[in-house]
């Protein structure tokens, strides 16, 4: 009887420290994750702001004059924002 008792804790500590080790890594694996999403965000975001622009770059690059009710300097800005975005994921 007192062997069952003595495997029976000895199987629960080995239970309990492989559930720590698979907790461990189930925490990693959560921040991994979350960090992940943050980055997927971020680059959504971006894409988000480049298409915003695109019209008007599209405009300015074929020509065609609209009046805004943006600062020219505005304007200029977020093209060159964009010109630039478009650069970096190019390459």
């Amino acid at each position: 009887m007192q062997q069952n008792v003595a495997t029976l804790v000895q199987t629960q500590t080995a239970l309990v420290a492989q559930m720590a080790e698979t907790r461990a890594v189930a925490d990693q694996r959560w921040a991994e994750t979350l960090a992940r999403f943050a980055r997927i965000e971020a680059i959504l975001l971006e894409h988000g702001r480049i298409l915003q622009a695109l019209p008007d770059a599209v405009r300015e690059k074929i020509g065609f004059k609209v009046r805004d009710s943006r600062s020219e300097g505005q304007q200029i800005e977020e093209m060159q924002d964009a010109r630039a975005s478009i650069y970096v994921w190019a390459n």
